[in-house]
């Protein structure tokens, strides 16, 4: 069997499928990168990658990619790593700051401004080295990530993207999801399921391994993996994405 060439996030909220994909066995016929969510939808819109999990943003502007899997990035509720952070209320806003790792974080930013908050921000993007705490009392700013969890005490207000859109429309979000630009068989995805699975089953484990190295404390770390984040791909976040899909329509450019 050929070598998959797989591209994952390398945000906290991955490390259990990560975590699957390297200690399953799956990982002996794959050769699997850890990438920025643009970066990885980069790789497998450009065919440098045969799996991705990558931003659903992507998916809606490539229809040529395929779905795999039954797993992904969700929430039902508080997502904690996706967050406008501000100093003002959001509706005493001018300027919001848009982290530029992240389209579908910005997509549903966007969204939301013009759909549910009525307001007209002016939108501005961040880069590598942005001084997060430096903006003024009057912008705003999209952080996505575990560095939420160090810059959010430096705000007055945070709002939880997640939260907000499960407000107006009554459905979980989906920020990621696995994707193909392949051929696979049904026995190399049932493998892909079966190696989500695994490292599902052992969050104890993954916490063990990963909890040292972010933000998060191993306890803070363990909840985050196992209450705000949601896994599995189930047919109420296929109708949320496909109802995200719908709604951005209405952006000139998600």
């Amino acid at each position: 069997m050929f070598e998959v060439r797989i591209s994952a996030i390398r945000y906290s909220n991955t490390y259990p499928l990560i975590y699957g994909l390297q200690n399953s066995g799956i990982e002996l016929n794959a050769k699997i990168e850890i990438d920025h969510p643009s970066e990885c939808a980069r790789k497998i819109t450009e065919g440098e990658a045969d799996i991705g999990l990558i931003p659903v943003v992507a998916l809606y502007k490539d229809k040529s990619l395929s779905i795999i899997g039954d797993y992904c990035i969700g929430s039902k509720g508080p997502v904690r790593t996706v967050l406008l952070l501000s100093n003002k209320p959001v509706n005493e806003l001018d300027t919001i700051f848009l982290d530029y790792r992240s389209n579908t974080s910005v997509a549903l930013t966007k969204l939301m401004s013009l759909r549910f908050w009525k307001n007209n921000f002016d939108w501005k993007e961040t880069y590598p080295d942005f001084n997060f705490s430096g903006i003024a009392d009057n912008e705003g700013l999209l952080l996505i990530g575990d560095q939420c969890y160090e810059m959010e005490s430096n705000f007055r207000y945070k709002t939880d993207l997640a939260v907000e859109w499960n407000k107006y429309t009554g459905l979980p979000f989906v920020f990621a999801c696995w994707v193909t630009n392949k051929s696979l068989s049904n026995s190399y995805i049932t493998r892909f399921n079966n190696a989500m699975v695994y490292g599902l089953n052992n969050i104890d484990k993954v916490v063990k391994y990963f909890g040292n190295k972010g933000a998060m404390t191993p306890d803070m770390l363990y909840d985050y993996l196992t209450v705000n984040i949601d896994y599995i791909l189930d047919k109420e976040k296929r109708i949320a994405m496909n109802t995200f899909f719908e709604y951005l329509k209405d952006i000139k450019e998600p």
